[in-house]
């Protein structure tokens, strides 16, 4: 297959295709798969840290090629988001994938994701997006679901790698690609954190450091509160206001913090085998998420 003017080569030492055109795409992984090459999918919003190339290289152990998409994505964003000021470091992002094996890089624009008269989006039901971060981002799950579709109808049949920090995120990804019959399989990578216990976030570049010191209260609540769990020092309601009142300490504003089913995302009543905590902060103008499994 000839190579058009959308494919650009990157150095060397990076070996790394990138292309804009999602036609382009779909046409070179097809080519890919009939050759019985396997393709691992990292879709990201740029701003790489640790946690992105994590999941390159669990797919990289898992795939003959891996694929990188780095698109803001507008139709998740709310009015009042951080949309415009989102960290754009294309730059930058290439530099850290130079550090692993990446076979393609897809950046395409709003207008090639979203053309002009396009009117199809993917709703998820309420019991999935409007819990949690989507009871503060009406719209938010409807843009992710969107996107995501697109992306993945795009790329095809691959292993599709996420990571757990965006734990609702992904809840919803996996409830789409089972319900749209997606040949996708779903790979949930463990959180990634900083020395500290902050969960590493493109958007823990906005902290000042009194704001990043103050955010490692975050990550210790939610360990805190895995362990009295665990060790059953007292219920589920005193032991989640035990934990709020601590981090009301160190965060300027709680958006939640709940104790759910890892399976549902229902609130638990009462003490189970499995459950995980979640909760949405401010430290100051930058919200963070974060959580924690449990399991007895």
């Amino acid at each position: 297959m000839t190579v058009s003017a959308e494919w650009s080569e990157l150095p060397p030492e990076l070996n790394m295709k990138t292309t804009r055109n999602p036609k382009e795409l779909q046409a070179v992984l097809e080519q890919a798969r009939r050759k019985g090459q396997s393709v691992g999918f990292v879709p990201t919003m740029g701003a790489l840290h640790e946690g992105h190339l994590s999941l390159v290289r669990a797919s990289n152990r898992e795939n003959d090629i891996t694929l990188v998409s780095i698109f803001v994505n507008p139709t998740q964003f709310g009015a009042n988001e951080d949309y415009a000021k989102y960290p754009r470091v294309l730059a930058e992002d290439m530099k850290k994938l130079r550090t692993v094996k990446v076979d393609h890089l897809f950046c395409p624009s709003a207008v090639a994701m979203y053309p002009e008269g396009y009117a199809t989006f993917v709703e998820v039901r309420p019991r999935l997006s409007n819990i949690l971060c989507g009871k503060f981002r009406p719209g938010h799950f409807r843009g992710v679901a969107t996107v995501v579709a697109k992306l993945l109808n795009i790329v095809g049949v691959c292993r599709l790698y996420l990571g757990a920090k965006d734990f609702q995120q992904a809840t919803v990804i996996r409830q789409l690609v089972h319900d749209l019959n997606m040949q996708v399989q779903v790979r949930v990578m463990p959180t990634v954190r900083e020395k500290d216990g902050l969960a590493m976030s493109s958007r823990n570049r906005y902290l000042s450091p009194d704001e990043r010191r103050r955010a490692i209260a975050i990550s210790r609540v939610l360990f805190a509160l895995k362990r009295d769990l665990l060790q059953k020092k007292g219920s589920l309601v005193s032991l989640k206001a035990r934990a709020l009142g601590e981090l009301r300490k160190n965060v300027d504003r709680i958006q939640y913090l709940e104790i759910v089913d890892p399976g549902t995302l229902e609130s638990v009543k009462k003490r189970q085998k499995n459950m995980a905590s979640l909760t949405a902060c401010f430290v100051g103008k930058t919200r963070l998420i974060d959580n924690v499994i449990i399991r007895a």
